[in-house]
């Protein structure tokens, strides 16, 4: 079954929403919308409410991989979106 995808209004709603006061959250935001915003569903764009839900620094941290979502946020849409957020894992040099 197809999921819906998250209509002009919601996305702006959305996108409203996601300001935050933390430049680096801001930058990885703005990277995700430009990324995903036209297949955004609404299931993603609810998991993305509940992560901007969160305070900024407790955002970052999930972000920058310095913790994983824990409790209520432990669901795989929530990692799914998590996911898209955060930026590419650095990778070894070779050899390493």
């Amino acid at each position: 079954m197809a999921e819906v995808l998250l209509d002009e209004r919601g996305l702006s709603k959305l996108r409203w929403r996601c300001r935050r006061g933390l430049l680096e959250n801001d930058l990885l935001i703005e990277r995700f919308f430009d990324r995903y915003a036209p297949d955004l569903t609404l299931r993603q764009a609810q998991a993305l409410g509940e992560l901007m839900d969160l305070a900024d620094n407790d955002l970052l941290d999930l972000l920058l991989r310095r913790r994983e979502p824990a409790g209520e946020l432990d669901r795989p849409d929530v990692r799914e979106v998590l996911e898209m957020l955060r930026p590419p894992a650095a990778s070894p040099g070779p050899g390493l």
